[in-house]
C-alpha cells in the first residue's frame, strides 16, 4: 500500500490575517526528512513559495482586501509534514516527499524578488 504525507503551510500577513495551504505528497516523511527540511528554512520556519514551486496562498487574502496591501510580504510559514488522513490520500499527489526535500535543498539563498510581494511599498520603510 502506498503511503502519503501532507505538507501544511500558511501565509500570515503583517496584520496577522492567515491563509493555509496543504500539499499531498507520495511517500512517508521521516524525521530525517523533516530535519533536512527545517535546516533549509529561514529561521527553521520561513520559505518563499515561488522559489520551491509551491503554490503561494496569499491570493486568498487579496480576495478580501482587493489585492496586495502594505501588510503583504514574501514569506510563507512551514507548519508540519504529517501522515495523510485516509480521505486526503484519495487526491492527486503534488509530488513526492523526497522531491520536495530536494527542492528545498537546492536553495542556496532565499530570493525575495521571486515573489510578487517583494516590492510592495511599505509604510514602515
Amino acid at each position: 500500500m502506498t503511503e502519503f504525507s501532507v505538507f501544511d503551510y500558511l501565509y500570515r500577513d503583517g496584520s496577522n490575517y492567515k491563509a493555509w495551504g496543504s500539499l499531498l505528497l507520495k511517500g512517508k516523511a521521516t524525521q530525517n526528512n523533516i530535519n533536512a527540511l527545517l535546516s533549509c528554512l529561514e529561521s527553521r520556519e520561513f520559505f518563499i513559495a515561488e522559489q520551491v514551486g509551491i503554490p503561494p496562498v496569499y491570493a486568498e487574502l487579496w480576495e478580501c482586501s482587493g489585492g496586495p496591501t502594505e501588510d503583504d510580504h514574501v514569506w510563507h510559514t512551514f507548519l508540519e509534514i504529517r501522515p495523510a488522513k485516509p480521505d486526503e490520500a484519495n487526491g492527486i499527489p503534488w509530488g513526492t516527499v523526497s522531491g520536495l526535500i530536494k527542492k528545498f535543498k537546492s536553495v542556496q539563498k532565499w530570493d525575495e524578488s521571486l515573489s510578487p510581494n517583494w516590492d510592495i511599498p511599505r509604510w514602515y520603510i
